[in-house]
């Protein structure tokens, strides 16, 4: 029976990172998440609205459904292939930071290409490069994590990944709710604080941490590996849903309430729903870390989820909506930051983390092709009941599929 190659254990003791290298590089990962989360959120709904308007032209949830699946498709295969490259990158002695420098300036760049868009064609193709340029800083920083943060600390790093998303919706809460800011000034802020989180990152030399052999058969990782990649899955495509339509859902259930307020309170209920799990998060990644068990804080996680998709299935105003959604966020927030590390010790081959860490993408970018379908076909601009109920009940079939991997407890 074949072996997993001897690289696939951390070691113990001299291996572990300081304090200083886990925030540094959480502060990187919010630069990642601050580069597409308030742009997906809010800003391009609100582009999409302002350019239909502008044609004079109407059925914006068209022209975002077709938006976020060619992105989804771009993202696909675009993080695949730059883990690929960073990979060949490493093999060849250069380290994958340059992949993720290059992907900041690419990324700065699609974002003045969406600024001046004043069409939905050229909306489009400007998000699909944009998709591209991205995920050319998201899949090299990933396997940055696998590489240099040793196993026995990746639950707590896994844990202060979950900083990211409250620190992003913040900022676009805030861009949204100062009205003095012109819309191409809001596209313009991001880059640079990108650029802020990420540049102390580039500025700290790699350091890959050394590994011990282990006698775990492959077939057995590889098993477990794919369960974990479709619990993920099951669990994001409601994550992708919420993600694009949360604007609209919560426009469904307060007709009365104007798009602006919505889109001002959008942003403060956000940065409540990513706040609260943050704490929850790093202190179950620790427990995690010292237990060894990791699998029933997963399932746990999916049930508190569920139950708030449940709750936005049956709200009928703005208020329970929101709490409703914190719920669910609370759940999934704290299952994605624990699948994470969870699905990083299971990489059969450190020869090809970022490949192998782009496959695992697709949990994140499939979603985005399933979830808007499945809205589309099953919700209505006033009725977003049913898809409420049906995420809920993926993400339950998510919970229950991460208890068969055997491989880790």
């Amino acid at each position: 029976m074949a072996r997993l190659p001897a690289s696939r254990v951390s070691a113990p003791g001299s291996d572990r990172r300081s304090t200083l290298f886990l925030l540094v590089f959480a502060l990187a990962y919010v630069g990642g998440v601050v580069g597409y989360l308030p742009l997906l959120t809010l800003l391009l709904p609100i582009k999409v609205d302002a350019v239909v308007t502008a044609i004079g032209g109407a059925g914006r949830l068209d022209v975002l459904t077709v938006i976020v699946v060619a992105g989804a498709l771009a993202a696909s295969v675009s993080n695949i292939a730059f883990g690929w490259l960073s990979d060949r990158s490493v093999a060849r002695g250069r380290g994958r930071r340059g992949w993720l420098a290059g992907g900041f300036v690419a990324t700065a760049i699609a974002y003045a290409a969406m600024a001046v868009a004043s069409t939905p064609i050229a909306l489009i193709l400007a998000v699909v490069a944009f998709q591209v340029a991205v995920n050319a800083v998201l899949a090299p920083l990933l396997a940055i994590m696998a590489d240099e943060v040793p196993d026995a600390q990746k639950g707590v790093a896994g844990g202060l990944l979950a900083v990211a998303s409250p620190v992003a919706s913040a900022l676009a809460a805030l861009l949204v709710a100062t009205a003095l800011l012109s819309e191409t000034l809001r596209l313009a802020i991001v880059p640079v604080v990108v650029a802020c989180c990420i540049v102390p990152l580039l500025l700290t030399p790699a350091q890959p941490i050394a590994r011990i052999g282990t006698t775990s058969p492959i077939e057995a990782v590889r098993r477990d590996l794919a369960l974990a990649w479709s619990a993920r899955l099951f669990v994001q495509v409601a994550g992708s849903a919420l993600f694009v339509y949360l604007f609209y859902y919560l426009e469904s259930i307060a007709p009365s309430v104007a798009p602006g307020r919505i889109a001002a309170r959008m942003g403060m209920v956000m940065i409540v729903a990513y706040t609260v799990p943050l704490p929850i998060a790093v202190l179950i990644g620790r427990l995690a870390d010292r237990s060894g068990r990791t699998k029933p804080f997963l399932f746990a996680a999916t049930l508190v989820a569920a139950s708030g998709l449940c709750g936005m299935a049956f709200a009928n105003d703005f208020t329970r909506g929101a709490v409703a959604f914190c719920v669910y966020t609370a759940g999934a927030s704290v299952f994605l930051a624990l699948h994470a590390s969870f699905a990083m010790q299971l990489l059969p081959n450190p020869l090809h983390r970022g490949r192998d860490l782009g496959l695992l993408n697709l949990t994140n970018t499939l979603p985005g092709l399933l979830g808007p379908t499945l809205t589309w076909a099953l919700a209505t601009p006033t009725d977003f009941d049913a898809v409420m109920l049906v995420l809920a009940a993926l993400t339950l079939c998510g919970g229950g599929i991460i208890l068969a991997a055997r491989g880790r407890r």
